[in-house]
């Protein structure tokens, strides 16, 4: 069972609400050359959310950004370039967020995949509360996406998350060898691992190439985006027992030795 999140004695933060970004010339004309089709209350739902994220950040560590033009392409467009790798996954797919921190791919890709179901798995506390409300009924009110404030490796052992989700994706959360570890025992054998890399992205599969041998997890495809590269990965049977180890560890040892930076 995932540990229990022990409560919190300080009051719950209030969080800002009301307000809303429309979208930028530069994030509208990339997701048309990208073949983005979003409906207007989805490009709505969309802009409440990166205002919520942009207010909440300036009194909480969500997000570094503070330019709403950067933010819609850095953040908003940037998640949803993975929109063409999970397409081929059926109606009421099971996706789960890794590291979301802030929502980050996981809360666009909800809004602009309604037939999908999101878990956002957050290990911070107060990250885990600010998602709650952003996907709560005062806020964006996404009946498909839930939060799991939980850590990834704890994630991974549960019996009712191991093997449970058809694609797992991750965004800036650590170099390959490190992230396969905790995303790969999450998904079924046949399912997907979409992960949001740079341009070193390249050396981080040469490095993890042992961990993915270990995770039976073999890379099928990179796509360059017109913001990184996406590193797609197929779970070919079940993640041996061992894995994911123990809090931490994959992060202080990665499998397979060194991996470069993310």
């Amino acid at each position: 069972m995932t540990k229990p999140t022990k409560p919190d004695p300080r009051p719950a933060p209030a969080f800002p609400s009301g307000g809303s970004l429309g979208p930028t010339p530069d994030f509208t004309r990339l997701c048309a050359d990208f073949g983005l089709a979003l409906e207007p209350a989805e490009i709505d739902q969309l802009g409440r959310y990166l205002w919520l994220l942009l207010e909440t950040s300036k009194s909480h560590n969500l997000t570094a950004s503070k330019d709403p033009a950067e933010a819609w392409v850095r953040h908003i467009f940037d998640s949803l370039t993975l929109i063409p790798a999970l397409a081929e996954l059926p109606a009421g797919s099971r996706i789960i967020d890794v590291g979301t921190g802030g929502g980050l791919p996981g809360i666009p890709l909800a809004i602009a995949m309604p037939t999908m179901k999101f878990t956002l798995l957050e290990a911070t506390g107060k990250k885990a509360e600010f998602l709650r409300h952003a996907i709560g009924p005062a806020a964006l009110g996404l009946t498909n996406a839930d939060v799991l404030s939980s850590r990834a490796e704890a994630a991974g052992r549960e019996p009712d998350r191991r093997d449970a989700y058809d694609a797992a994706v991750a965004r800036a959360v650590g170099p390959l060898a490190v992230i396969a570890e905790l995303t790969t025992p999450l998904v079924r054998a046949g399912g997907l691992i979409v992960l949001v890399k740079g341009e070193r992205a390249d050396d981080e599969l040469a490095a993890a190439k042992a961990a993915l041998h270990l995770l039976h997890a073999t890379h099928v495809g990179t796509v360059q985006t017109p913001t990184g590269r996406l590193v797609v990965l197929e779970k070919q049977r079940l993640t041996p027992k061992m894995y994911p180890r123990r809090d931490g560890e994959p992060k202080r040892a990665p499998l397979g030795g060194t991996s470069p930076r993310a």
